[in-house]
């Protein structure tokens, strides 16, 4: 996969990992948007995020200030001379983000999920060189969100980023949106020069998982942060219950461990050779695996057996998933290894019982 990418360089910010991108879910008033603005820019953040335009799950709720709020984003440029950011989700906003000098553009995740709008901010963007970062849809469709970066790229904007903001699910657990982090992972495969940010708001969807989701993007390579910080949180007009203030981003940000990405040891590289090793002896355990299984299958031919056999397959995901827990590891891991290792099992017995 290639995009045909440029870096996001911005005067006076740091090219050293984290970007940091911060600032409140929304603009509510002028006085919180400046409020917030120059606390932040007192910590040293040098980019400043707010919601213009908030589109919501439901009717009903505070769905954005509007145009006027991007005459406070422009005040915020001026008074403390950070770089501003906001959402766009239609042809209309990309154009009044424009004429008001926004600096920094993202695309949300309802958004990503909709080609049709995503190719309508695209020709809205044509000629234009702004830097435009793009949310992962809201579910998990690797392609999708590629997709919607293809768009914007093929309108000629070079500078391009990915934000992971997690993945939504029926079933809400300790996560607002499931971090899948083996999503992100992929794409940085894929398109190793496309800078990843990380959204762990919108991820943990409670202040208090900001801090170790911070941490945990770090770990994982992650080449920056955006994150809502608002200046008194508990009265915030959307997603009160994620944003931190800026004195508790600041000390969230100065904890953090920022570990190198290239540099290996002699150490590291034998540990490596063991891993491959193990990986090599794998393959040979499931290629042994799947010789009994076609053996298996032509009985099961011979003899007019059906393929599926329910309760040797349950027999073996809990005994498997037991023997995983045994051995340090976790019984869901183990179960779902298994699932695939016997969905394999059944695609080579059904070749030949349809022989």
């Amino acid at each position: 996969m290639e995009l045909n990418l440029q870096p996001i360089e911005l005067e006076g910010v740091s090219k050293e990992r984290p970007l940091i991108i911060a600032g409140p879910c929304s603009a509510e008033t002028e006085e919180q948007v400046i409020s917030t603005a120059t606390q932040l820019a007192n910590k040293g953040i040098k980019i400043f995020r707010a919601g213009i335009w908030k589109p919501r799950t439901k009717p009903g709720g505070f769905e954005g200030i509007g145009v006027d709020g991007l005459a406070w984003m422009k005040r915020v440029k001026q008074e403390t001379g950070m770089y501003v950011a906001t959402e766009v989700a239609t042809a209309k906003h990309v154009y009044e983000c424009l004429k008001a000098g926004i600096d920094i553009l993202w695309i949300g995740a309802r958004t990503t999920a909709n080609p049709f709008a995503v190719q309508e901010i695209a020709d809205a963007l044509k000629g234009v060189d702004i830097p435009v970062y793009v949310k992962n849809p809201v579910n998990p469709d690797l392609e999708l969100w590629i997709g919607a970066m293809e768009r914007i790229n093929n309108a000629g904007l070079k500078r391009l980023g990915a934000i992971h903001r997690g993945f939504s699910s029926y079933d809400k657990k300790l996560y607002r949106n499931l971090p899948q982090w083996h999503i992100p992972i992929e794409l940085r495969r894929r398109i190793p020069n496309l800078p990843i940010i990380c959204d762990p708001s919108h991820i943990g969807g409670k202040r208090e998982l900001v801090a170790p989701l911070c941490q945990q993007a770090m770990d994982l390579g992650f080449n920056g942060l955006i994150v809502e910080s608002h200046c008194n949180p508990d009265c915030a007009w959307s997603d009160a219950a994620q944003q931190v203030t800026p004195d508790v981003l600041d000390y969230i940000l100065n904890l953090l461990v920022i570990r190198k990405e290239t540099q290996s040891t002699e150490n590291l590289s034998e540990l490596r050779k063991q891993i491959d090793e193990c990986d090599n002896n794998l393959i040979q355990e499931l290629a042994k695996r799947m010789r009994i299984a076609r053996e298996i299958g032509t009985y099961k031919k011979e003899h007019d057996m059906t393929i599926l056999q329910t309760g040797r397959y349950n027999e073996i995901l809990e005994k498997r998933g037991s023997q995983g827990s045994l051995c340090g590891m976790d019984s869901e891991f183990i179960k779902k290894v298994f699932e695939a290792i016997h969905e394999e099992s059944v695609r080579q017995q059904m070749e030949i019982i349809n022989k």
